[in-house]
């Protein structure tokens, strides 16, 4: 089996409801595990908590998020950023306007200097997005 690198997001209480919208983007298959089917909840409270959670959507992405325990720190947003790029416009275009819907666009997606389409937009749970879609072969 060869290595995979796939995005990990972590989130405070709201990763059921942000990890269900990402498939509503991008469809495909999503489980979903607490902390109580694992019996790792201290704290009563957090049992129905995600633990981990993973999409598999048609088109091969992968990814996964978590609930941070109370316990543990956590500092909503970061330094990453999960990019999306390829040559479908349609595709991409529609994966887009579904993550802007309720977040903050950074830089809109158009024509950039390198010849591609691209855009950079901060979901509403505070996850950064690239966009990029691959413009003609220079001739």
């Amino acid at each position: 089996m060869a290595s995979t690198l796939n995005p990990y997001l972590n989130f405070r209480d709201k990763t059921r409801e942000a990890i269900t919208f990402y498939q509503s983007v991008f469809g495909g298959e999503l489980t979903i595990s607490t902390f109580a089917e694992f019996n790792m909840a201290d704290d009563p409270a957090e049992a129905d908590k995600v633990m981990h959670s993973q999409l598999t959507t048609p088109g091969g992405f992968v990814l996964m998020a978590a609930d941070v325990p109370q316990h543990m720190p956590f500092t909503e947003g970061s330094s990453i950023s999960i990019s999306l790029s390829g040559a479908d416009e349609a595709e991409l275009t529609g994966y887009w306007e579904k993550l802007i819907e309720g977040g903050t666009v950074v830089e809109p997606l158009s024509k950039a200097p390198w010849g591609d389409s691209f855009g950079m937009a901060v979901d509403k749970y505070g996850v950064n997005w690239l966009v990029n879609i691959s413009g003609a072969a220079p001739a």
